[in-house]
């Protein structure tokens, strides 16, 4: 009886203890494992997710160098605005300077170094150590006074000018020669302006491209185109020691290159 009673005794003792779950030495109920988290599912202090961090701005190795500044040499008559102001929205930050330089001048401007590139009178002198480009020829034009006869006419032909007093500035940049033009009794202008002064007084005829006829332009004067007389060619110049990326930046403005466009 008393064997009995002790193995019923140890078979509810047994039962008994396996029917608790996850008791540890001391006997106590275990804490259940928290549950892997999905890759990608961090949480902050709050259980909020964490914010992604901002990925850092990609730098392009194509992302050209920022130009110096430029010295732009110009002869009188010339217009070099439209490349200028194209040159500004392009390179804000580097500063073109305009230089006006003689077309007696221009050829020195650029050996001595008092400008990096030069829109020039062609030909040129001594243009092997440059790099020179045509752009465009100016049309020529008779200068006179307001109330002279040759201003009846629409255009001229130097045959027109046969008995004229022609005077030649030493500036000149035509070297038109006139057949049967009256030679002055008196010395040279000094430069184009004050030839145009002097037949402003009435006294004969002066020639020279539009663009120092409009830039000398007066009231009492007049001109008009001369159909068989010089052109002036205009071109740009550099020396080709001096090849520089902002002479190649605004070359390429000159020639018509878009922003986005190649050298080639």
């Amino acid at each position: 009886m008393g064997e009995l009673y002790e193995r019923a005794t140890l078979c509810v003792m047994v039962s008994g203890g396996g029917s608790r779950r996850g008791s540890g030495s001391g006997g106590k109920p275990g804490r259940r494992p928290a549950p892997a988290r999905k890759p990608g599912s961090a949480k902050n202090a709050s259980g909020k997710p964490a914010p992604r961090k901002p990925k850092a701005p990609e730098v392009t190795a194509s992302t050209p160098p920022p130009l110096g500044p430029i010295r732009l040499g110009a002869v009188p008559g010339a217009t070099p605005g439209k490349w200028i102001d194209i040159w500004n929205s392009r390179a804000p930050h580097a500063p073109l300077v305009l230089m006006e330089v003689t077309a007696a001048d221009q050829h020195r401007a650029l050996v001595d170094g008092l400008v990096d590139v030069a829109i020039v009178r062609l030909p040129i002198t001594e243009a092997d150590d440059l790099h020179v480009i045509p752009l465009y020829e100016e049309l020529p034009v008779a200068v006179f006074a307001a109330d002279s006869h040759l201003a009846a006419a629409e255009e001229l032909d130097l045959a027109d000018l046969e008995g004229e007093v022609v005077v030649v500035p030493a500036d000149d940049v035509l070297r038109a020669q006139v057949p049967g033009a009256v030679a002055p009794r008196f010395a040279a202008p000094a430069d184009t302006a004050e030839a145009v002064a002097i037949v402003a007084s009435g006294v004969g005829v002066t020639l020279m491209p539009l663009s120092l006829a409009r830039a000398n332009h007066r009231k009492d004067v007049d001109h008009r185109p001369v159909r068989d007389a010089p052109r002036s060619p205009v071109g740009l110049a550099w020396l080709r020691d001096r090849t520089t990326p902002e002479i190649e930046a605004f070359v390429g403005i000159v020639r018509g290159r878009t922003a986005h466009s190649s050298r080639s």
